[in-house]
Parts: C-alpha cells; sequence; structure tokens
C-alpha cells in the first residue's frame, strides 16, 4: 500500500487504480512514469510506501 503525503489517497497494488485504467495486480513501480494521484494530480515522488 502506497499513500498520497498530499490528500491522503491510497495505491493498494492488488487493487490497482481503475479510475485511471490500471488493472489489479499493478505493482506500484510498475506504474507508468507520468502516473498521478486521482485525487490531487500530485505525481509519483508524493507517494511513500505505507505496508
Amino acid at each position: 500500500m502506497y499513500s498520497c503525503t498530499i490528500c491522503g489517497f491510497q495505491y493498494d497494488p492488488e487493487e490497482g487504480d481503475p479510475s485511471m485504467g490500471i488493472p489489479p495486480g499493478t505493482a506500484f513501480e510498475d506504474l507508468p512514469e507520468d502516473y498521478r494521484c486521482p485525487i490531487c494530480n500530485a505525481d509519483k515522488d508524493f507517494f511513500k510506501k505505507v505496508s
């Protein structure tokens, strides 16, 4: 699980991010470089691992 340090959105690799077209099972490291938080639009650099 990875959390956006700006808004608190949590990316769960098991769920993916359907709103952004990311299928379930996609590891955070495998997200496209231009992936952005679907809530606040922060880039991947603003996410931290929480579990």
